[in-house]
């Protein structure tokens, strides 16, 4: 797949990771649609990208609403080339703390947004890509989605959070080898510790001493790398079904 004219959905695309990566694919000829529950950060990053570049407020939990950003970037490009999952949160909690039991609505909520938000944009995207014609590869779209490496060194505290991720690296696999035969490539990303607007409500202090822990580069990644890799799935056909740690070689601790 060229990113030059084609269409990709972004979700959690106002910011951070997923903004991003709106900003690579624009940059390199390609259109996107900007799916966040952000609606200041999502329009705001839509007008200044331009025309190549459209707003859908988005809670990848919704059904209707994650459709109708589906749509949206069908009706933006007259096809829907590629997905880019990148909406999440973090919840940080013991199962057992302080306070006693870990609250289970809190741990619901993040399985909700991170794992099943993520195969709800899958399902609804790849219901779309099977529709369209393929392209000189045998082509119809690619998924790129975002776990953690948490997913495979999850820490004290972390546990509905590697949950989560835990579960979008297990359906990668299965997802890739269901939708091989329409010609669409699903693969993920797990980034090591990354600059987000989730750490940066951490001192720098904090952030510099998390960075070092990275053996090399020896600092946090940033959004501009994760869009890299992104890119670079989308446009390489032999990729597929696999989940590629971003990560700087780092192995988190326990705690």
């Amino acid at each position: 797949m060229e990113l030059k004219d084609s269409t990709v959905l972004v979700t959690g695309g106002g910011s951070g990771l997923g903004g991003a990566t709106a900003r690579a694919i624009v940059a390199a000829g390609g259109r996107v649609v900007i799916a966040d529950v952000n609606r200041d950060a999502g329009q705001t990053l839509a007008e200044e990208l331009g025309a190549s570049a459209r707003f859908v407020a988005t809670d990848v939990t919704d059904e209707v609403a994650a459709k109708a950003a589906v749509d949206a970037a069908v009706e933006l490009g007259g096809r829907i080339d590629g997905l880019v999952n990148c909406a999440g949160i973090v919840v940080a909690s013991k199962a057992v703390g302080r306070d006693g039991p870990h609250d289970l609505a809190s741990f619901t909520r993040c399985i909700q947004i991170n794992l099943i938000g993520t195969f709800n944009m899958i399902r609804l995207a790849a219901a779309a890509m099977q529709q369209q014609e393929p392209n000189a590869a045998g082509e119809r779209g690619v998924i790129v989605n975002t776990a953690s490496v948490a997913a495979y060194d999850g820490q004290i505290g972390q546990v509905a959070y590697a949950a989560s991720k835990s579960g979008v690296v297990g359906m990668t696999l299965p997802l890739a080898r269901e939708f091989a035969r329409a010609g669409i490539r699903v693969l993920t990303i797990a980034p090591g510790l990354f600059e987000t607007p989730m750490m940066s409500a951490l001192p720098e202090a904090a952030r510099e001493a998390l960075g070092q822990i990275t053996p090399f580069p020896p600092r946090l990644g940033k959004a501009e790398e994760f869009a890299s890799l992104a890119c670079y799935i989308l446009t390489n056909t032999m990729l597929n079904g696999e989940t590629i740690r971003l990560d700087g070689a780092v192995r988190l601790p326990p705690k």
